[in-house]
């Protein structure tokens, strides 16, 4: 089984997403013998926005680089994607992984009765953090914005790790992490 970890925090080893993403996986690595994880750290290894030359393969690095992503996420089973809300949105280098995803043909195809995913049949843990309570106000574009990206690549299998309010105080950003640690969801029996 192949688990791929999307790390998207500018904040490094202040990032509460960080703290989330690391802490799923070491639960999976705990459940899952055998267990493949393959990490790609947005931040260390930003893809850029995402244009013509790379689109139309003029820029034959950006892309082979967009091949590759695209290639990691179809090869993964489980994918932990963590994602601060930053300006009511996810960062800018999650996105322009979306856009590397998110491919006609590949991820999805449009047809008469209208758009069909292709790559169901994984698990997606979205692992948030915001600032503020965000959670189900309409100020919260992060968390829907992923699960309809995920729907329409074909994943029905999403579930959520969510703190909220990490900077409104210290004890806020203690308590949000603590529940948001108990919210880990278990392997189950998806392993081989």
């Amino acid at each position: 089984m192949k688990l791929l970890q999307i790390d998207s925090s500018v904040l490094g080893e202040h990032s509460v997403t960080r703290q989330l993403t690391a802490a799923i996986v070491a639960r999976w690595q705990a459940e899952v013998r055998g267990l493949e994880v393959e990490v790609l750290d947005l931040e260390q290894a930003p893809l850029g926005p995402l244009t013509a030359a790379i689109l139309g393969g003029r820029d034959e690095v950006g892309a082979a680089r967009a091949a590759a992503v695209l290639e990691q996420f179809m090869a993964a089973d489980v994918v932990v994607v963590g994602a601060p809300m930053y300006n009511f949105g996810p960062p800018s280098e999650l996105k322009a992984w979306i856009d590397r995803i998110a491919v006609a043909g590949k991820t999805f195809r449009y047809t008469e009765q209208g758009p069909v995913g292709l790559a169901g049949g994984k698990r997606v843990i979205l692992a948030l953090a915001a600032g503020g309570p965000h959670h189900g106000q309409p100020t919260d574009f992060v968390e829907p914005y992923l699960r309809q990206v995920f729907g329409f690549l074909g994943v029905t299998d999403i579930e959520t790790v969510r703190a909220d309010g990490v900077s409104m105080s210290p004890a806020h950003r203690a308590a949000a992490i603590e529940r948001a640690l108990g919210q880990i969801p278990p392997a189950l029996a998806v392993a081989a």
